[in-house]
């Protein structure tokens, strides 16, 4: 499956979420004056994707939620921000929607792993208005540098940038293409370690869509910056679970075969419930417990370790037939003739709707006491 699809999905949860809360009045009070739990300790490699098991939610449960996954002891939070959402115009800026979110990452002591979609599958973007729709090589290294360096000098709590997801998917078909993304990613890369010394820049790919497909040769060629991140679900090409758990944790390994080089990320890691896909309590708790032992065996090797995710949606919610972001349209598919296939939609939307530790009625799953457990035992 396709990372602009599960990326989407998240970014359209968070603007709904955004959205309702700017209505509660006194909203920066309220967040600021809970206490944030300094007794807590927070694994910063280890993370978890937070949200909410709804659209509808009050400003006093998301304080919850957060609260909640900050007492697991993760350390860290993937956040979704897209370019013609933070830069509508060029160079004024809209904070609004995040500087809500981050401002309850830092109150729960949790550093921020930045997904800003340059690349996003076989989508590029989505761009603001006054960009357009450019080609690979008309995106604008110094516009690039710009609204990147504005989003880390707002938030000094980003230590981590993935400028480009499920990257494979975009040069499936159009290798010709590597050098030219190569050289703006180096680019970026150079200019924003001058101005923020301390953050790792790199890319992420789809494991399952790299080994499914073949792949590996475009994640060499573009392991490129401080780190090489990956998406993984255990699924087929029909976004079926395939996999056992110890084969899932198989698949993990090859990582290091791809890439003997770099230190790599899981950038969002997961294993879905629903019976429509294969999924069950007792594979997700299993896998859960193989993944951390995976960690555990390599954590010199591995930059962060971030699990999807918190919460279960209601069935139907979580994958649209035209997904939009602001004021963008994306595509769903393309090159592949999998991704327009009704079917494989409908499984893509039950397996992330179904990817939760905590199901929507807020009922915990097996796996999240094994989750909070497994942190534990980190020292």
């Amino acid at each position: 499956m396709d990372k602009k699809i599960l990326g989407l999905s998240i970014g359209i949860v968070i603007i709904i979420i955004i959205a309702i809360i700017l209505i509660i009045p006194n909203l920066q009070s309220i967040i600021s004056n809970s206490q944030t739990n300094t007794d807590q300790k927070h694994h910063e490699k280890i993370g978890l994707v937070i949200n909410t098991p709804n659209q509808s939610i009050t400003l006093k449960d998301l304080n919850q939620i957060y609260s909640d996954a900050s007492s697991t002891g993760i350390g860290r939070n993937n956040m979704y921000i897209f370019w013609n959402v933070i830069e509508p115009v060029r160079n004024e800026f809209d904070w609004k929607h995040s500087d809500i979110l981050m401002s309850l990452n830092k109150k729960n002591d949790l550093k921020v792993t930045l997904y800003f979609s340059v690349i996003n599958g076989e989508t590029l973007g989505p761009f603001p208005p006054w960009i357009g729709k450019p080609s690979l090589n008309a995106i604008g290294e110094d516009r690039l540098v710009n609204v990147l360096d504005a989003i880390l000098t707002r938030y000094d709590i980003i230590d981590t940038v993935v400028l480009a997801g499920d990257t494979e998917s975009q040069f499936r078909y159009y290798e010709q293409n590597i050098p030219v993304y190569k050289e703006l990613f180096n680019g970026v890369y150079t200019k924003l370690k001058e101005k923020h010394p301390g953050v790792q820049i790199g890319n992420s790919f789809g494991l399952h869509n790299v080994i499914n497909k073949n792949l590996e040769h475009i994640v060499s060629d573009l392991a490129l910056g401080d780190f090489v991140a990956f998406s993984y679900f255990p699924v087929d090409n029909l976004n079926d679970i395939a996999k056992t758990p110890q084969e899932a944790k198989e698949d993990l390994q090859k990582i290091f075969e791809i890439v003997p080089d770099k230190k790599i990320g899981l950038f969002e890691i997961s294993w879905s419930t629903s019976n429509f896909v294969g999924g069950n309590n007792t594979s997700q708790k299993i896998f859960l417990e193989k993944s951390f032992e995976f960690y555990k065996e390599n954590e010199s090797e591995i930059e962060f370790f971030t699990w999807y995710r918190q919460y279960d949606r209601p069935n139907g919610t979580c994958v649209i037939e035209k997904p939009s972001i602001g004021n963008q349209t994306l595509s769903i598919g393309g090159n592949s003739g999998l991704g327009s296939s009704e079917y494989i939609i409908e499984r893509l939307s039950n397996y992330i709707c179904s990817s939760g530790m905590i199901d929507s009625n807020g009922i915990p799953k097996p796996s999240w006491n094994e989750f909070k457990s497994e942190i534990e035992m980190i020292h």
